[in-house]
């Protein structure tokens, strides 16, 4: 089944967001049917704050590690596409093909500032982006994101609007994340025909699978939730460490069970 298959609505796809070719097997092997990177997680492993501080080259290197780790399609989480204009979006696209991703998403937000691109330059941003997806040479599942409600930019009207008009620009998926709340969200999935991605984090952690089947949802995905919970391991180990209280280390996984999830042949 191709990426773009397992985009059911009714049906979500769980697709995991790791950041290294590690996390990337352990998903794998677990039973993942997709994978996705993550802008923060990577900004995190290079010691930086999320928020536009990664560049374009290092974000094609990262997830050309992760696409060869594993044998499952992974999408790219590209933030804005690495600049401003239409065409530099389609080349981000085009790129992404190249590093071996099976699709790529791209927001709706300014960095560094934080603000959304006005209407018609976000549709248009989105548009070139679509176009290049369907004139690679294999398939290519592009995802167009509103991330307004997420950044405080807009509300759930205005995402609606932005989500509708990217689908007719040609997305293949709408992903508007973090709404007020589940009726918002079954809002939005209502508003377009195309497959709607939605983020597991914050309230919505509360929520089961079965719960975004019934209102149409077709992909879950984790962002960066999967890596905090990793940094807050780190963090409170690591805070006990340093003050004498090593008792946080017995809660670790064993090194055989890592070494049998980690062995291709295993």
């Amino acid at each position: 089944m191709t990426f773009r298959d397992l985009h059911q609505p009714g049906n979500p796809l769980v697709m995991i967001n790791v950041w290294d070719a590690g996390s990337a097997k352990l998903m794998h092997r677990l039973g993942a049917q997709a994978l996705a990177t993550s802008s923060a997680a990577l900004a995190y492993t290079l010691g930086r704050p999320d928020g536009g501080t990664v560049t374009r080259d290092e974000s094609l290197a990262h997830a050309a590690e992760i696409a060869a780790a594993t044998p499952l399609p992974v999408q790219g989480d590209f933030e804005n596409g690495f600049g401003e204009a239409p065409e530099t979006c389609a080349e981000t696209v085009r790129l992404a093909y190249e590093a071996g991703l099976a699709g790529i998403c791209i927001e709706d937000t300014m960095f560094p500032s934080g603000d959304a691109y006005p209407f018609d330059l976000a549709v248009e941003r989105m548009r070139a982006a679509a176009s290049a997806a369907r004139a690679l040479p294999g398939d290519f599942v592009f995802t167009a994101r509103a991330d307004g409600i997420l950044t405080g930019a807009y509300d759930t009207d205005e995402a609606i609007r932005r989500v509708t008009a990217f689908a007719e620009a040609g997305a293949d998926c709408l992903y508007a994340p973090l709404p007020p709340d589940m009726d918002a969200l079954a809002r939005i999935v209502a508003a377009t025909d195309k497959p709607v991605n939605a983020l597991v984090a914050g309230p919505f952690n509360t929520q089961s699978r079965a719960d975004f089947a019934a209102i149409g949802v077709a992909r879950l995905s984790i962002g960066s939730s999967l890596a905090r919970v990793t940094h807050r391991a780190i963090h409170d180990a690591g805070q006990a460490m340093i003050a004498g209280d090593f008792t946080a280390l017995q809660n670790g996984i064993s090194s055989a069970k890592i070494d049998a999830l980690l062995t291709d042949e295993a």
